[in-house]
């Protein structure tokens, strides 16, 4: 198993992670869900105690109750919120009927992750896109919990989760002071979501009527990845052959043929690359960062859209 994912399920007839998890043939209930991701667990606050016997004021430790393994030290100010209230949470958000399409656990249990598919859907450009909510939590005190939209383009199950000045896609809650009422400030996520997919919809008619030459795009694409000046052979060789792959998936993805040449399509080739490409690298757990940049979003496809939007 890869070093990352620890547990979870999936949908689908494709399996991620390279058949990483448990596959299930429907979107499961949040009740199944817990279950199948491996998520029916808690986690319990200990106290900390020196080798004297001496107890640490002020510091305890995450304890995950079905088998005892310590997920981290955290201050006395830290707020558990545990997998059963992600799960209770996205459906007081999305109501009744939710269906969730993934979940699971990383890094032994400090991370979880809910993802369920929002009831609306949205046509972009004359293409379906799909609104997915990720809910991301932490129980080892490295980062609040997040809730994000991640749209997909369905045709091609390209993640479009840009970074938009006019709408946001990520909200944050820290372990801290009252996480009950904090939790209930963040059910307007549903409204702000409606907010992020009309920017994205109004960023992308922008971007339609942006035309592009293939000269441009060839110019879009060395400012994306560009070479630096003391780059060895090897570096130099290697973007450039990136840059090659995003030029083929302009011109001949299946997907964006009835596109015509503008920056919509380069945005969306961008994307795929991003979404799909395989690194030039290959760590053991690269497919778990792609997938954590299901929530923070992809900083290439975040530049491509910058680059065209100040063009």
């Amino acid at each position: 198993m890869a070093a990352e994912v620890e547990s979870m399920f999936f949908t689908g007839r494709e399996k991620p992670w390279h058949g990483l998890g448990t596959m299930v043939e429907n979107a499961p209930d949040s009740r199944e869900a817990l279950i199948v991701a491996g998520l029916g667990w808690n986690v319990v606050q200990k106290p900390v105690f020196t080798q004297d016997g001496i107890k640490v004021k002020g510091y305890y430790a995450n304890v995950r109750d079905y088998d005892g393994s310590v997920l981290e030290i955290v201050t006395s100010r830290y707020k558990v919120v545990q997998n059963r209230e992600a799960f209770a949470f996205t459906d007081g958000l999305l109501g009744e009927g939710v269906r969730y399409e993934t979940a699971g656990s990383l890094m032994g249990g400090k991370k979880t992750w809910v993802l369920a598919k929002l009831p609306e859907k949205y046509i972009i450009q004359g293409e379906q896109v799909m609104p997915y909510l990720v809910f991301s939590n932490t129980h080892d005190g490295s980062g609040a919990i997040k809730i994000a939209m991640t749209p997909v383009r369905v045709v091609c199950n390209n993640t479009l989760n840009l970074a938009l000045d006019s709408a946001s896609r990520i909200w944050s809650v820290h372990h801290t002071g009252d996480i009950a009422a904090k939790m209930e400030d963040t059910k307007e996520t549903i409204y702000r979501a409606e907010e992020y997919m009309s920017g994205l919809g109004k960023a992308f008619d922008t971007l339609s009527k942006k035309k592009l030459t293939d000269a441009a795009v060839k110019e879009y694409v060395s400012l994306l990845l560009p070479v630096a000046d003391d780059a060895s052979e090897t570096v130099e060789k290697n973007v450039l052959r990136q840059r090659e792959d995003i030029m083929l998936r302009y011109k001949y993805a299946p997907d964006l043929r009835d596109i015509p040449g503008n920056s919509y399509r380069f945005v969306n080739a961008v994307a795929d690359f991003a979404t799909h490409s395989r690194p030039l690298r290959e760590t053991r757990n690269y497919r778990e960062t792609l997938f954590n940049k299901t929530m923070e979003g992809n900083p290439v496809t975040d530049k491509a859209f910058k680059i065209v939007m100040a063009a």
